[in-house]
């Protein structure tokens, strides 16, 4: 099942599960079915991150074209609160984010075209993330942004006192300094 967000583009994404008395399983995806839902991703890389502590804060990201990135986001343990930011010029809802909560007990996914910030808090303790990404990483295309910038105003969902942070992430620019290269006639 696909269901649109407030920003057009980022789709939760929640795969049927076929149960049975040894537990379920689910098909996480099928490009026919993305396909049909509006979604030409081509994937190419696979990702997996493991945070130990609950409150850890990954984001906020995105690649610069040629190596723009569209992400299928999944958790394989524990909880996360997802969100993305529309850092399209010209977009309606620049600027503008949404958060998904998602996790190994639902299933469900979040769908990130390119042009949007990416990044994630954990809710529990040893949560495990998985997604797929349609461009390979590029450290000279990598950019980010504050995760807690004043003018993205984000409800992250924990205090932003207790968030446990990367060096590199917490000196992340502000949102106001980002130079965007995503056009809403690009994307």
């Amino acid at each position: 099942m696909f269901q649109t967000t407030a920003l057009d583009g980022v789709m939760i994404v929640t795969p049927r599960r076929f149960c049975d008395e040894r537990g379920w399983f689910c098909e996480t995806y099928s490009r026919r079915a993305f396909d049909a839902a509006g979604i030409d991703a081509d994937f190419v890389q696979d990702n997996q991150s493991f945070s130990r502590p609950a409150g850890t804060v990954r984001g906020l990201h995105f690649q610069r074209p040629p190596q723009a990135q569209a992400k299928l986001v999944r958790v394989l343990r524990g909880a996360i609160r997802d969100v993305a930011v529309d850092i399209r010029r010209g977009s309606p809802t620049y600027g503008r984010w949404v958060a998904v909560e998602l996790g190994a007990a639902d299933g469900r996914q979040l769908f990130i075209p390119a042009g949007f910030l990416h990044g994630f808090v954990t809710l529990e303790p040893e949560t495990e993330v998985a997604y797929k990404c349609d461009a390979f990483y590029a450290p000279d295309c990598e950019g980010a942004v504050h995760w807690n910038d004043p003018d993205l105003a984000i409800d992250w969902g924990i205090d932003p006192a207790a968030a446990v942070l990367s060096p590199k992430d917490a000196a992340a620019p502000a949102f106001r300094d980002l130079d965007s290269p995503f056009r809403m006639e690009d994307a």
